[in-house]
C-alpha cells in the first residue's frame, strides 16, 4: 500500500513509531521499520498501551553501556496479536495480551521450575 498521507505506509497500513535512544538524556519518537517474523515462535503485536518503567530511566540516563543509538525503548506493554510465527500455539491473531516486564523462554532449567526472572536464555548477563 502506498499513500501520500504521512500516517500511512507499508503493508500494515500505519507508520510505526517508537521511542528511540539518541544518547544520554536524549530520546526521540522516530519512524521505524515494520517488525517482521524472524523466528518460528515470534509474534507481531499492535501495541495499544504502554508504561514507563524505572529501568527505562536507567537507559535514558545512559547508565546501561550496551544501549546503542537508535535502540527502541519499552518492555512493559499490552496489545493485540497481529501475526504469529508457525510454532506459536498459545495465542492467535486478534488475541489481546499483556507482556510482563520479565521476558522468559519458558523451556530452560529456571523456567521449568517457575523462576522466569532467572531465565538462562533471555538473561545472559
Amino acid at each position: 500500500m502506498f499513500s501520500t498521507d504521512q500516517n500511512f505506509c507499508c503493508h500494515r497500513g500505519l507508520i510505526m513509531r517508537a521511542l528511540t535512544y539518541h544518547g544520554a538524556n536524549s530520546v526521540k519518537v522516530d519512524t521505524v521499520p515494520d517488525p517482521e517474523i524472524q523466528e518460528a515462535d515470534d509474534i507481531i503485536l499492535k501495541v495499544t498501551a504502554t508504561a514507563i518503567c524505572g529501568s527505562d530511566l536507567h537507559l535514558y540516563r545512559g547508565k546501561i553501556p550496551t544501549v546503542e543509538h537508535g535502540d527502541i525503548f519499552g518492555h512493559e506493554f499490552m496489545g493485540i496479536v497481529e501475526e504469529t510465527g508457525p510454532a506459536v500455539t498459545a495465542v492467535q491473531k486478534g488475541d489481546r495480551v499483556v507482556i510482563p516486564f520479565v521476558i522468559a523462554c519458558g523451556s530452560c532449567f529456571f523456567c521449568n521450575i517457575d523462576l522466569f526472572a532467572a531465565c538462562e536464555t533471555t538473561n545472559t548477563g
